[in-house]
């Protein structure tokens, strides 16, 4: 059967009615694992873009989007570091709260009982770090890791080693009592095009993150 290729001038492009709503279990062992061991997808469906390139509202896809889903690289912060690098052109991405193991519910057909998932939370703060204004912007980032063969630690969430080079963002926007124009105001505080989101920032409402 023909692979579906959903990915158009890299941006995805689901027919009406299509929604694309990946499980974390989904996401690291379907997605995540198939990109770091070369694996072939299940679809193309996830578009590769270094978030930190662009401001969360900048990103690409459509603003109408609950969510939005990319294969990012890993890029480091210093040379010889292991901090990635979480800075964008009006802002920062900060880690919040404590990162979640992701284990797969199928170990005895493949081999992902070598490999877990590790789910980590951002929130983009605008302006210089670490004194940025909070927004409503959330990151999920998983990475895959490969566990080690002792017995594990469970006072350990992340024993293991990260494999590849590559993570998988989820990023949407919390839902406010205003609505879309809180998106708006961030466009309009990052540029003096005033005009790029208004209209669906003033007629359609930022669906709720999960």
């Amino acid at each position: 059967m023909e692979k579906m290729n959903f990915m158009k001038n890299g941006i995805c492009r689901l027919p009406p009615g299509f929604r694309f709503q990946p499980t974390d279990e989904e996401l690291v062992f379907q997605y995540l694992k198939c990109k770091v061991l070369s694996y072939p997808l299940p679809t193309s469906i996830i578009p590769e873009v270094n978030v930190c390139n662009y401001d969360p509202w900048d990103l690409p896809g459509n603003c109408e989007e609950q969510e939005r889903y990319f294969f990012s690289y890993k890029e480091a912060k210093y040379r010889n570091g292991d901090r990635m690098n979480r800075m964008t052109k009006s802002g920062y991405w900060k880690a919040t709260g404590s990162d979640k193991k992701i284990s797969s519910q199928a170990n005895n057909n493949n081999d992902n009982y070598r490999f877990f998932g590790v789910r980590k939370t951002l929130v983009f703060h605008q302006g210089k770090a670490p004194n940025g204004s909070r927004t409503n912007w959330v990151m999920h980032e998983y990475r895959l890791v490969i566990a080690e063969t002792s017995a594990p630690n469970p006072t350990r969430l992340c024993q293991g080693k990260e494999v590849g080079d590559w993570v998988v963002c989820r990023i949407s926007m919390k839902t406010t009592r205003e609505g879309g124009h809180v998106l708006a105001r961030m466009k309009r505080s990052s540029s003096d095009i005033t005009e790029v989101c208004s209209g669906v920032a003033d007629h359609e409402e930022i669906n709720k993150w999960p």
